[in-house]
């Protein structure tokens, strides 16, 4: 067991209020890694590898840019190119491990903190159905509860106008784990989705208990993102078009506020 790194096990749920409304629910766990410890000492257990084939593994190319690049390195990079000082903070990041060599993350996060442990900023950093990964680098401040916001500038699900606003409220991982995200479209709300977890030691028995209690979790997610967009297509909803403009439009700087609780 790590001191950084743990586990979370709970659920996502996705909420669509318009033009339809439909709404799922599903179990799953992720993984809370200090990329500094996962480069140091890949964590010694025997259920889980990083950038080979076992039962849950880590490898790099499934997330940043792809690149040989260090990952701690793209996030620094991604830090100073939006204008927020960095130095020598931890990264953590958010994620689903690959389960039998098979890996999709719809979502992994990554909490930028500076040395002193106070955050520095949250990084967001979507995948789609098309392999496209697009990051939403956005600064945080002191408080218990992050509050933040962008402007939709990557497309992902083809029910989804790119016109949105996104409203992100995220907890510190600690005990538990909380994650909010409001679509919004002319101020009024289209679609809200939630991750919530509880924190597990990171562990070989935690991973054994976890794969026989959520088998081929990562094909499971992939499978669900798929049937739930038949479901959404039977009730009528109409196919946006995928562009060269909606894999990553500019957009405008985005805004934080870090409420006390």
């Amino acid at each position: 067991m790590t001191d950084c790194s743990a586990l979370y096990i709970g659920s996502v749920m996705h909420r669509r209020i318009k033009p339809r409304t439909h709404r799922f629910r599903y179990r799953g766990f992720w993984l809370l890694l200090d990329l500094d410890e996962l480069a140091q000492t890949g964590f010694g257990l025997t259920v889980f590898s990083r950038n080979r084939f076992n039962l849950f593994s880590y490898h790099d190319c499934d997330h940043g840019d792809k690149s040989d690049t260090p990952l701690r390195k793209q996030i620094e990079r991604n830090l100073s190119e939006a204008g927020i000082g960095f130095t020598n903070g931890s990264i953590r990041l958010l994620c689903m491990p690959r389960t039998l060599g098979y890996s999709f993350n719809p979502l992994s996060i990554y909490f930028c903190a500076h040395a002193d442990g106070t955050p520095a900023a949250v990084v967001y950093e979507v995948h789609n159905t098309y392999g496209e990964r697009h990051s939403y680098t956005i600064p945080a401040k002191i408080g218990t509860s992050i509050h933040q916001s962008c402007n939709k500038a990557f497309y992902v699900s083809p029910f989804l106008d790119m016109d949105l606003r996104y409203n992100f409220s995220v907890s510190e991982p600690s005990d538990k784990l909380a994650v909010a995200i409001r679509a919004s479209k002319c101020g009024e709300t289209v679609m809200v989705a939630t991750l919530a977890g509880e924190r597990r030691p990171l562990t070989d028995a935690m991973l054994l208990r976890l794969f026989f209690a959520m088998p081929a979790i990562t094909l499971k997610v992939i499978a669900a993102i798929h049937w739930e967009a038949v479901r959404l297509w039977l009730k009528g909803l109409h196919f946006r078009p995928r562009t060269s403009e909606s894999i990553g439009i500019p957009a405008p700087l985005p805004t934080s506020n870090r409420k006390n609780v």
